[in-house]
Protein backbone atom coordinates (compact mmCIF):
# COMPACT_ATOMS: atom_id res chain seq x y z
CA UNK A 1 0.00 0.00 0.00
CA UNK A 2 1.80 3.23 -0.95
CA UNK A 3 0.47 6.26 1.33
CA UNK A 4 0.94 10.11 0.25
CA UNK A 5 0.36 13.38 1.00
CA UNK A 6 -1.75 14.93 -1.94
CA UNK A 7 -1.74 17.45 -3.30
CA UNK A 8 1.36 19.14 -2.01
CA UNK A 9 0.34 22.66 -0.30
CA UNK A 10 2.93 24.04 -3.23
CA UNK A 11 4.15 22.34 -6.25
CA UNK A 12 7.97 21.19 -6.67
CA UNK A 13 7.71 22.54 -9.97
CA UNK A 14 5.23 23.89 -13.16
CA UNK A 15 5.24 20.11 -14.52
CA UNK A 16 2.79 19.33 -10.93
CA UNK A 17 0.87 22.55 -11.30
CA UNK A 18 0.23 21.17 -14.86
CA UNK A 19 -0.67 17.66 -14.15
CA UNK A 20 -3.10 18.67 -11.80
CA UNK A 21 -4.90 21.02 -13.63
CA UNK A 22 -5.09 18.65 -16.40
CA UNK A 23 -3.13 20.55 -18.69
CA UNK A 24 -5.66 23.46 -18.36
CA UNK A 25 -3.83 25.81 -16.40
CA UNK A 26 -2.80 28.70 -18.45
CA UNK A 27 0.59 30.30 -19.10
CA UNK A 28 2.10 32.58 -16.34
CA UNK A 29 4.12 33.09 -12.91
CA UNK A 30 3.51 30.47 -10.11
CA UNK A 31 4.91 29.92 -6.74
CA UNK A 32 7.03 26.56 -6.88
CA UNK A 33 8.86 24.82 -4.24
CA UNK A 34 11.89 22.83 -5.70
CA UNK A 35 13.91 22.80 -2.56
CA UNK A 36 12.97 24.48 1.22
CA UNK A 37 12.47 28.05 -0.63
CA UNK A 38 9.31 29.00 -2.03
CA UNK A 39 10.20 30.68 -5.51
CA UNK A 40 7.85 32.51 -8.53
CA UNK A 41 8.95 30.78 -11.51
CA UNK A 42 7.09 31.52 -15.48
CA UNK A 43 5.28 28.22 -16.31
CA UNK A 44 4.85 27.48 -20.11
CA UNK A 45 1.75 25.48 -19.54
CA UNK A 46 0.50 25.42 -22.92
CA UNK A 47 3.80 23.57 -23.83
CA UNK A 48 3.53 20.99 -21.34
CA UNK A 49 4.33 22.06 -18.25
CA UNK A 50 8.07 23.93 -18.56
CA UNK A 51 9.50 26.08 -16.05
CA UNK A 52 10.92 28.65 -17.79
CA UNK A 53 14.95 29.05 -15.93
CA UNK A 54 15.85 31.51 -18.69
CA UNK A 55 14.41 34.10 -21.88
CA UNK A 56 16.14 36.37 -23.98
CA UNK A 57 14.82 39.23 -26.45
CA UNK A 58 17.82 40.00 -28.87
CA UNK A 59 18.69 43.74 -27.71
CA UNK A 60 16.46 43.86 -24.87
CA UNK A 61 16.05 46.22 -22.02
CA UNK A 62 17.39 43.79 -19.46
CA UNK A 63 21.55 43.74 -18.70
CA UNK A 64 23.01 40.02 -19.09
CA UNK A 65 26.55 41.44 -17.57
CA UNK A 66 25.91 40.65 -14.54
CA UNK A 67 27.78 39.16 -11.24
CA UNK A 68 28.04 35.54 -9.66
CA UNK A 69 25.91 36.24 -6.99
CA UNK A 70 23.14 37.68 -9.41
CA UNK A 71 23.12 35.05 -11.41
CA UNK A 72 23.19 32.86 -8.25
CA UNK A 73 19.87 33.82 -7.14
CA UNK A 74 17.92 35.37 -10.56
CA UNK A 75 17.49 38.72 -12.66
CA UNK A 76 15.37 40.14 -15.15
CA UNK A 77 11.14 40.24 -15.12
CA UNK A 78 9.71 36.38 -15.01
CA UNK A 79 6.91 37.83 -17.68
CA UNK A 80 9.75 38.61 -19.91
CA UNK A 81 13.59 38.79 -19.77
CA UNK A 82 15.38 37.53 -17.41
CA UNK A 83 17.58 34.46 -15.49
CA UNK A 84 15.71 31.86 -12.75
CA UNK A 85 19.09 31.68 -10.60
CA UNK A 86 21.72 28.79 -10.94
CA UNK A 87 21.08 27.86 -6.94
CA UNK A 88 17.11 27.32 -8.68
CA UNK A 89 18.08 25.49 -11.48
CA UNK A 90 20.29 23.17 -9.81
CA UNK A 91 17.67 22.58 -6.85
CA UNK A 92 15.04 22.02 -9.90
CA UNK A 93 17.33 19.13 -11.47
CA UNK A 94 19.29 18.01 -8.42
CA UNK A 95 16.49 15.49 -6.62
CA UNK A 96 15.37 12.36 -6.77
CA UNK A 97 13.75 12.71 -10.04
CA UNK A 98 15.29 13.45 -13.74
CA UNK A 99 14.99 16.47 -15.68
CA UNK A 100 15.62 17.06 -18.69
CA UNK A 101 16.81 20.73 -20.81
CA UNK A 102 14.61 22.26 -23.32
CA UNK A 103 15.71 24.91 -26.13
CA UNK A 104 13.27 27.29 -28.10
CA UNK A 105 14.53 29.75 -29.99
CA UNK A 106 12.79 32.03 -32.69
CA UNK A 107 13.97 33.74 -35.65
CA UNK A 108 13.03 37.33 -37.58
CA UNK A 109 10.96 35.19 -39.78
CA UNK A 110 9.25 33.40 -37.03
CA UNK A 111 11.00 30.29 -37.74
CA UNK A 112 10.90 28.25 -34.14
CA UNK A 113 13.40 25.45 -33.78
CA UNK A 114 13.30 23.42 -30.38
CA UNK A 115 16.17 20.56 -28.82
CA UNK A 116 16.16 18.91 -25.49
CA UNK A 117 18.89 17.35 -23.82
CA UNK A 118 18.18 14.47 -21.30
CA UNK A 119 18.90 14.65 -18.52
CA UNK A 120 20.30 17.60 -17.21
CA UNK A 121 21.79 18.34 -14.21
CA UNK A 122 23.12 21.73 -12.71
CA UNK A 123 25.22 21.27 -9.78
CA UNK A 124 25.58 22.91 -6.85
CA UNK A 125 27.67 26.24 -6.01
CA UNK A 126 30.35 24.27 -4.45
CA UNK A 127 30.94 22.79 -7.58
CA UNK A 128 30.74 26.35 -9.35
CA UNK A 129 27.20 25.00 -11.25
CA UNK A 130 28.47 22.71 -13.17
CA UNK A 131 26.51 21.83 -16.42
CA UNK A 132 25.73 18.03 -17.00
CA UNK A 133 23.74 16.83 -20.13
CA UNK A 134 22.67 13.35 -21.55
CA UNK A 135 21.22 12.78 -25.15
CA UNK A 136 20.32 15.29 -27.30
CA UNK A 137 17.59 15.42 -30.08
CA UNK A 138 15.43 18.06 -32.00
CA UNK A 139 15.06 20.67 -34.93
CA UNK A 140 17.92 22.60 -33.63
CA UNK A 141 21.81 22.19 -33.73
CA UNK A 142 23.29 20.66 -30.93
CA UNK A 143 25.37 23.16 -29.12
CA UNK A 144 26.04 21.78 -26.29
CA UNK A 145 27.58 18.47 -26.55
CA UNK A 146 29.09 18.39 -29.61
CA UNK A 147 32.53 20.00 -29.65
CA UNK A 148 33.24 22.47 -32.94
CA UNK A 149 36.33 23.73 -32.55
CA UNK A 150 37.21 23.01 -29.07
CA UNK A 151 33.29 24.73 -27.64
CA UNK A 152 32.09 21.48 -25.25
CA UNK A 153 29.47 23.56 -23.04
CA UNK A 154 28.68 20.12 -21.47
CA UNK A 155 30.86 19.62 -18.38
CA UNK A 156 31.75 23.51 -18.12
CA UNK A 157 31.53 25.39 -14.57
CA UNK A 158 29.85 28.41 -14.87
CA UNK A 159 31.46 31.73 -15.68
CA UNK A 160 30.94 35.53 -14.59
CA UNK A 161 32.50 38.37 -15.65
CA UNK A 162 33.84 38.14 -11.67
CA UNK A 163 34.14 34.28 -11.34
CA UNK A 164 36.30 32.86 -13.76
CA UNK A 165 35.90 29.11 -14.39
CA UNK A 166 36.08 29.10 -18.32
CA UNK A 167 39.10 27.38 -20.38
CA UNK A 168 40.40 30.40 -21.92
CA UNK A 169 43.37 32.21 -21.18
CA UNK A 170 40.84 35.55 -20.86
CA UNK A 171 37.35 35.79 -18.98
CA UNK A 172 34.63 34.75 -21.71
CA UNK A 173 32.01 36.48 -19.71
CA UNK A 174 34.31 39.82 -20.33
CA UNK A 175 34.64 39.31 -24.22
CA UNK A 176 32.11 42.03 -26.18
CA UNK A 177 31.04 42.29 -29.52
CA UNK A 178 29.64 45.52 -30.73
CA UNK A 179 30.04 46.79 -27.33
CA UNK A 180 28.30 43.88 -25.09
CA UNK A 181 29.99 41.52 -23.04
CA UNK A 182 29.57 38.24 -22.83
CA UNK A 183 27.16 37.60 -20.12
CA UNK A 184 27.39 34.61 -17.64
CA UNK A 185 27.55 31.06 -19.09
CA UNK A 186 28.73 27.35 -18.96
CA UNK A 187 31.79 28.71 -21.40
CA UNK A 188 34.83 26.22 -22.60
CA UNK A 189 37.30 28.67 -24.50
CA UNK A 190 34.87 30.46 -25.15
CA UNK A 191 31.43 29.59 -26.88
CA UNK A 192 29.81 27.47 -29.61
CA UNK A 193 26.19 28.77 -27.93
CA UNK A 194 25.62 31.73 -25.58
CA UNK A 195 21.90 32.32 -24.79
CA UNK A 196 22.93 35.44 -22.51
CA UNK A 197 23.96 37.97 -24.95
CA UNK A 198 22.05 40.42 -25.59
CA UNK A 199 23.25 41.64 -28.97
CA UNK A 200 23.81 38.53 -30.51
CA UNK A 201 21.68 35.10 -29.44
CA UNK A 202 24.17 32.45 -30.58
CA UNK A 203 23.74 29.20 -31.34
CA UNK A 204 25.86 28.33 -33.76
CA UNK A 205 24.40 28.17 -37.17
CA UNK A 206 20.54 28.64 -36.35
CA UNK A 207 21.72 31.78 -34.23
CA UNK A 208 24.32 34.46 -35.21
CA UNK A 209 25.27 37.69 -36.40
CA UNK A 210 23.81 36.49 -39.83
CA UNK A 211 21.42 34.39 -39.08
CA UNK A 212 19.64 36.20 -36.31
CA UNK A 213 17.32 35.50 -33.87
CA UNK A 214 14.89 37.00 -31.97
CA UNK A 215 13.76 35.36 -28.95
CA UNK A 216 15.55 31.87 -26.96
CA UNK A 217 13.94 30.14 -24.11
CA UNK A 218 16.03 27.88 -21.69
CA UNK A 219 13.28 25.46 -19.82
CA UNK A 220 13.37 22.54 -17.49
CA UNK A 221 11.19 19.72 -16.77
CA UNK A 222 10.61 15.77 -15.52
CA UNK A 223 11.94 13.41 -17.97
CA UNK A 224 9.83 11.32 -20.50
CA UNK A 225 11.78 8.45 -19.34
CA UNK A 226 10.79 7.76 -15.65
CA UNK A 227 8.36 7.96 -13.50
CA UNK A 228 7.66 10.86 -11.01
CA UNK A 229 7.51 9.44 -7.49
CA UNK A 230 6.77 12.26 -4.43
CA UNK A 231 8.86 12.38 -2.11
CA UNK A 232 5.89 12.61 0.53
CA UNK A 233 5.22 9.27 -0.02
CA UNK A 234 5.48 6.38 2.16
CA UNK A 235 5.12 2.84 1.79
CA UNK A 236 2.94 0.77 4.47
CA UNK A 237 3.88 -2.93 5.06
CA UNK A 238 0.91 -5.60 4.66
Amino acid sequence: ILTCLYPPEVPRDCHELWESSAGKAPNGVYLIRPADALIAAYCAMQEGGWTVIQHITVNGSVDFDRLWDEYKVGFGSLTGNHWLGNEYIHQLTSGSVRYKLGIKLVDEDAVTKMGEYDPVLVEGEDAQYRLRLGLYHGTAVDALTLEPESYLHDNQRFTTKDHDNDNYFQNCARLEFQGVAGGGWWYDACAGANLNRRNVIYWQKDCNKEHLCKYAWMMVKPSDMVKVVHSDCKRDEL
